[in-house]
């Protein structure tokens, strides 16, 4: 995959480890600059000394992507990266706050909403004046299962994510006119998000039975799907919402 991104500028938010971190590292090696953001700063600052150290192009910026002035300046920051051009914007960051309904507050039900859902569209908009409308502007939302399926325990976050396959089939028709792609990815991986299904014997023997290959994907197996969103090989796909779950969505 290297150099299939080259010239060309991501910003991929919650890039402090897991799916994110393997996400902008894929990106640089492909030839992009990255910039990885993450609330935690001292995170983000990691993932992009581990990629400069491969000799690629990274650098770090933390801010909330509820905040719309930390999402501005992110946006800033990665087009600058470029010569003033964003191409590619990864809303990846996110959180759980598990309960079964009926014990859920109204404000842990916002704060998930908030991150996922409110989150992606402040970023979104925050990076569309830097996304150019020569076919190499990209939107890649991430999305899982939960907002495809439900989930039982997490109504915040299953609304969420099912918020954001609605938000991202309305941004590709709106964007379509300007050439800016606009997908959803639904990844299953072994992450600090799914370390408490992971780590209960009982959750992580149901899960892994709804899993056809019968394994959790490492961070990194989920990457080159972003890449390939990404490039000019998926340059004719958009409002698509892609499983890369072992079949757990089928």
């Amino acid at each position: 995959m290297a150099g299939i991104l080259d010239g060309r500028s991501a910003l991929v938010t919650g890039a402090g480890g897991g799916i994110g971190g393997a996400v902008a590292s894929a990106f640089a090696r492909a030839g992009a600059a990255v910039l990885v953001t993450d609330v935690n700063a001292d995170a983000a600052a990691s993932v992009a000394a581990s990629i400069t150290a491969e000799g690629f192009t990274a650098e770090s910026f933390a801010f909330d992507v509820r905040d719309a002035e930390g999402a501005a300046e992110a946006a800033r920051r990665a087009a600058a990266l470029a010569g003033g051009t964003l191409n590619i914007l990864v809303n990846n960051a996110g959180a759980i706050a598990p309960a079964m309904f009926g014990k859920m507050d109204q404000e842990t039900f916002r704060r998930i909403i908030d991150i996922h859902l409110v989150g992606s569209f402040v970023c979104s908009d925050a990076a569309l004046p830097y996304l150019p409308t020569d076919g190499t502007g990209r939107i890649i939302n991430v999305t899982s299962a939960a907002g495809l399926t439900g989930t039982i325990g997490q109504a915040n976050y299953g609304a969420a994510k099912a918020g954001i396959i609605g938000l991202t089939k309305s941004l590709a028709r709106e964007l379509a006119r300007k050439a800016i792609t606009v997908n959803a990815i639904a990844p299953l991986a072994a992450t600090a998000m799914t370390a408490n299904v992971r780590e209960n014997e009982k959750f992580a023997a149901q899960t892994l039975a709804r899993i056809p290959l019968g394994r959790w994907a490492e961070p990194a197996e989920i990457a080159g799907t972003f890449v390939f969103f990404a490039s000019d090989a998926a340059s004719y796909i958009t409002g698509q919402v892609l499983p890369v779950d072992g079949g757990t969505v089928i």
